[in-house]
């Protein structure tokens, strides 16, 4: 099981693409204009493949809280069934903070209080989108949550070396 993408809010997208560029050598794909609810943001994937490194730039408030200054937001996991994962991770005594449904979006942030952070879940049928706009031709990535907990990922290959089908999900993009 691995996280596809960690994410950091900035007050600056271009400031913030320069210097990861510099300090790392960094690609980017372009970034976008988006809206989620009453919230505008510009956001942007890095180029290369998973982990990817996302960067949010929004006015403060909303679902990404104080973006006046950078930080750390969250780590993404893909998910076949966000409502349990959400359940799940609720169980767990990490709190869901913020759900994009409401928005027509499949995605869920839940707050890790001991990192200072969030979980993102990101319901598994927005992949294909995610990939064509952020990583075109790329292969598909693993859920976080397989057939049961501890044991081999969506996609990735049993212990026998078989694949374990995906468990066939929907939602709105």
């Amino acid at each position: 099981m691995s996280f596809y993408h960690v994410c950091f809010t900035v007050p600056d997208l271009e400031a913030a693409m320069r210097d990861l560029t510099a300090a790392s050598g960094l690609a980017w794909r372009d970034p976008a204009d988006g809206r989620l609810g009453e919230w505008d943001y510009r956001i942007v994937f890095s180029a290369g493949g998973a982990p990817f490194v996302e960067l949010i730039e929004a006015a403060p408030g909303g679902p990404w809280g104080d973006t006046s200054r950078p930080g750390f937001h969250h780590l993404g996991f893909w998910t076949s069934d966000l409502a349990a994962g959400t359940a799940r991770l609720t169980a767990a005594g990490l709190p869901e903070t913020f759900s994009g449904c409401p928005y027509g979006r499949a995605f869920a942030y839940h707050r890790v209080d001991s990192i200072g952070a969030h979980v993102e879940l990101v319901d598994r049928s927005l992949q294909a989108s995610f990939l064509d706009t952020w990583n075109p031709g790329g292969p598909p990535m693993p859920a976080v949550d397989g057939p049961a907990v501890g044991g081999p990922a969506v996609d990735e290959p049993a212990v026998d070396g078989r694949t374990i089908d995906e468990p066939s999900v929907g939602g709105p993009a």
